[in-house]
């Protein structure tokens, strides 16, 4: 179950990194440009989003590899899980059911490193 929690932790912080530093270095015009949503956001809605995204990931991973304070990895993961089911109702609410996928899927990928790292193989 451990290799299983490093490898989602580590697929999905990955994720979150690229698609974070897309947002904060990415101009603002061009990121709207390729992607419909951001249209309905500020420039720093965007880059907020990206900053959570790149800490977020960081934070799945980080705390673990150099046993610095390891319990951030399961606070990690809650925090996104949160931000993850904020992007979901976002797409509900937007009738965006195609893209929703996605979402549940990083929703359930952190769902699971939460309550691995919370409860089943925690880091001591």
């Amino acid at each position: 179950m451990n290799i299983a929690l490093w490898i989602v932790a580590g697929l999905f912080a990955i994720g979150y990194i690229v698609g974070g530093v897309v947002k904060l270095v990415w101009p603002y015009e061009k990121y709207a440009a390729r992607q419909y949503w951001p249209e309905d956001f500020t420039s720093g809605n965007v880059k907020f989003m990206g900053t959570i995204e790149v800490l977020g990931g960081l934070g799945l991973v980080l705390p673990g590899l150099l046993n610095i304070v390891p319990v951030l990895v399961p606070v990690a993961a809650s925090g996104m899980a949160l931000y993850m089911a904020g992007a979901a109702t976002e797409r509900m609410r937007r009738a965006e059911y195609k893209e929703l996928l996605g979402d549940l899927l990083f929703l359930t990928g952190v769902v699971f490193v939460a309550w691995g790292r919370f409860g089943l193989v925690p880091f001591h």
